[in-house]
This record gives structure tokens, sequence and C-alpha cells, in this order.
């Protein structure tokens, strides 16, 4: 069945994102928000709230259910192969003149969580806790575009020839002034699985593996998880302010939301280009500027972080030749500073062909290798021996793919799930040989910082 684009443009001065999704929130399920921090530039100027999911994508461990406007169809997830099942979702999404609005970013929001990788990859991990599905991408029926850039708003819409456009109800919604707010507040304090002195044991375990050479380096998580009541949104209100990241994210499924402010793609896909930036080099910030800047050499006079940085850049370079052709590395070792955290990033970048092989280089450079080690299968299968218990989304992948190929996904990092009144968070930290034990039981802590600092912040709004 063939959707109609409805368009209205409006100027966006007396709008803010968190204020468009607040006011719709409460009239629509399933809405997500997505925000980017760097609005000074013409690209990635956009900020997006989606709501009414009108056609969806969702993998469990048993079943795949693939829900269109004529129907609604489920397989066995064992007997398809998924990434092929959501290429054909995708190509059976039929819009008009698409090519009209393509920087409206028409296509499908979602996540691939990290429990996923046996469904792309010849692993398999330990039993999971099969609660929540695995992959779940939707089709929204409004998509608001927030251009900050150029401070307008793109009211979208898409309707079938039966449907009368509702765009301007949608625009009445936003002038109205009902933002209604709840309290947040904590409950105990938070549980991980493991003593301190229990992930020392761990990491040297890791590091042992790494001495004998059967991996060069291997991230090793630990998990939280937090008691709350209230609404958890003040929580995402909060990690914004303190941690400005490239990818800000608010995702509401209903029974479970997960949000984020992380700082790393996992691809991005666009004009035939895939584009992987690794994040490794990890030095905690201070509130001091001159000490900043000699931490900030410090980092890039460091053997130990640089090797891990080193590491990376060739794994990410030996994905994306996988599938793509003419990989460079554009941009090397470039330090980034963030709210608690300074790192050392680069640029890598390869010519695929958007139409038949976005999904194929999606799943080449998955999970990151700054999430799992190197070589990745190897390190995937000492993170399952190691980690008591499953990592479910951390780790894994969160954003969009356009119905042209484009794909833009962010790892979930710096990254919460909200489930059963409980805040689940996770940190990694990278093991080499080199590695000191302490420091890298502190990077976790420090990587961990916005989060349980927006946690206690919250409940202030």
């Amino acid at each position: 069945m063939k959707l109609h684009i409805n368009h209205k443009k409006i100027l966006g001065d007396l709008y803010t994102p968190i204020e468009i999704y607040l006011k719709l929130r409460d009239k629509f399920s399933n809405s997500f928000l997505l925000e980017n921090s760097s609005n000074h530039s013409r690209e990635n100027s956009c900020s997006y709230i989606c709501f009414e999911p009108i056609m969806s994508y969702i993998v469990d461990a048993k079943h795949t259910t693939v829900q269109t406007l004529e129907q609604t169809t489920t397989y066995p997830t064992a007997d398809i192969d998924v990434l092929e099942q959501l290429q054909a979702f995708i190509k059976g999404i039929d819009v008009e003149n698409i090519t009209v609005y393509e920087q409206l970013k028409a296509g499908i929001y979602g996540y691939t969580s990290y429990d996923s990788i046996p469904l792309v990859h010849d692993i398999q991990f330990k039993p999971a806790d099969t609660t929540l599905p695995l992959m779940q991408y939707h089709f929204f029926k409004y998509v608001i575009v927030y251009d900050h850039y150029k401070n307008e708003l793109h009211l979208v819409e898409y309707t079938t020839a039966e449907e009368t456009s509702q765009l301007d109800k949608i625009h009445s919604y936003l002038n109205t002034n009902s933002i209604t707010p709840y309290p947040f507040k904590t409950i105990d304090n938070p549980i991980t699985p493991y003593t301190d002195d229990e992930f020392l044991d761990i990491i040297r375990r890791g590091k042992e593996h790494c001495f004998r050479g059967d991996v060069f380096q291997l991230v090793l998580s630990r998990k939280y998880k937090q008691g709350f009541t209230g609404d958890e949104f003040n929580v995402y209100r909060a990690l914004r302010s303190i941690n400005p990241s490239p990818y800000l994210f608010y995702f509401d499924y209903g029974s479970f939301k997960i949000f984020g402010s992380s700082p790393e793609a996992q691809v991005v896909v666009k004009d035939n280009k895939a584009y992987v930036n690794p994040i490794a080099g990890t030095f905690r910030k201070t509130e001091d500027k001159a000490q900043n800047e000699l931490l900030t050499q410090k980092l890039l006079d460091d053997p130990k972080e640089n090797a891990e940085h080193v590491m990376l850049v060739d794994l990410a370079r030996n994905d994306l030749s996988i599938t793509g052709n003419e990989v460079t590395v554009e941009q090397y070792k470039t330090v980034e500073q963030y709210s608690h955290v300074i790192h050392l990033v680069s640029k890598v970048s390869a010519s695929v062909d958007m139409e038949h092989d976005s999904l194929q280089v999606f799943a080449d450079t998955f999970p990151a290798g700054t999430l799992s080690g190197a070589p990745k299968h190897k390190a995937m299968e000492l993170i399952d021996k190691y980690e008591p218990e499953n990592r479910g989304f951390y780790g894994g992948t969160i954003g969009f793919i356009t119905l042209d190929g484009g794909i833009n996904h962010a790892i979930f990092i710096r990254s919460a799930l909200s489930y059963q009144n409980e805040l689940h968070y996770q940190a990694g930290c990278g093991i080499v040989t080199k590695s000191d034990d302490l420091s890298e039981l502190k990077e976790i802590e420090n990587k961990l910082s916005a989060i349980t600092q927006a946690i206690s912040e919250a409940q202030n709004i």
C-alpha cells in the first residue's frame, strides 16, 4: 500500500525538542526522541520526535513479527536471516515522492541489542533473559524534524489514500501549554553482580588471555541497577544537560524505555560511504582547564592508551573492508572532551553500495570493537564467559535506517534501560597486557559518572 507524505514547515523559535516531546508523549504511545547536541553546523543539525508507529519489525529469541499496513506475519526466528527479513521490510515501505523529502529522514527507528549478535554472527551466548525484544524497529506515522541550523520545524505525516491529514491538529498540540511534570526518586542504593575485588579478579583473568595471545584486547564491563519511582524522563533531561553528546535519545516502548547520551557512532552510512569512529583511550576530566590540557597531552603520549587506539582503528579498517572498498583513515587520534572524560577519536571510511550493502556493513561492524575487543569473535566468547549476566542492550546499537539505505546508529553506552521500576546501566574497560587493574576499575567509574550524577540530579527537577 502506497503512502503519501504530508508536510508542513513552521518557524521553530518558540519550541524546543524537549518541550515538543513532553506535549506529545501523553497523547501518543511509543513516542521517540532523538536529539543532536551539535547544532551549529549544517551536517547533523536535526532532532527528531517520532510518534504513532504504523509498521514494525520485532525480533525476539523465538519469533520475528513483521507488521505492515496490510498484515502481520510471524516467523520462527531460527528459520530466517533477520537482516534479510529487515531489508525486505524496509523495501516494502512504499512512499510517494520520497526523494523530495530526503532531508526529513523517512525511515525506521529502533535498536539492535548486544544479545542479538548470535542472530547475525556465527557465535553462541549463554541463555539470556528474553523478556524484551532483541531487535525492534518502527516506521512512524508522524515525524517532527527540528532543524536547529535553520531554526525550522518540519511536521511530516504519512497517510494512505483513504486517510485525511491531521497535521493541523498536531500543530495545535504544539501550541498548548499543557506539560505535566512528574517527580523522580531513587529507592535504596545501586547494586552490581560483583564486588570491586571480584571485578579486579576478572580483569586479571582478562589480562592473562592477552598475555597468552588469545586476544590483543578484551573489553569487560560492569552492570548496575537502581530502583526508582516516578518519571525516568527526568534522568534523561539531567543526562543531556550534564553530558551533551552527538547522540541523545529517549525511546518509549511502553513497558520499558531506553535512553542515553552516547558519544560514539556504531556506523554511519550516507552518500555511498560508510563511517566508523573508534573511541579508545580515556582519561578522567577535571574542573581545571589548564590541568585538562596537560591530561590531553599525557593521553596522546600514553603508550598503553595509544596501543589500544591503534588496535581498534585497525579493527575498524578490517570490518569496513569486508564489504566496502577504498578504506581510508580520514582522521587519526583527535582529542574530544566530554563532561567527565577525555577520549581519543579517529574516523575510518569506506566506499559502499548503499542500496544493496548497507545492512551487510551494519553486520560487519557490529558490535563495535570498542565494546568487544580484538579479535572480535574470541573477545565476545570471553565476555560471555566472564561477565556473569548477558549484556542486554549495553554495547548494542540504536538509531535509524532510511528507506534509501542510509544508516545512523549510536552505540548503546552512557545509556540506560528502564524496566519494572529499575534503571539498568553499564560501562566497560579495555584490557590489554599493559593495563593497570585499579586504573581499569576507575575507568568504569569515570564512564558511569555522567549517568550516576544524572540519577542524583533528576530527583531535584
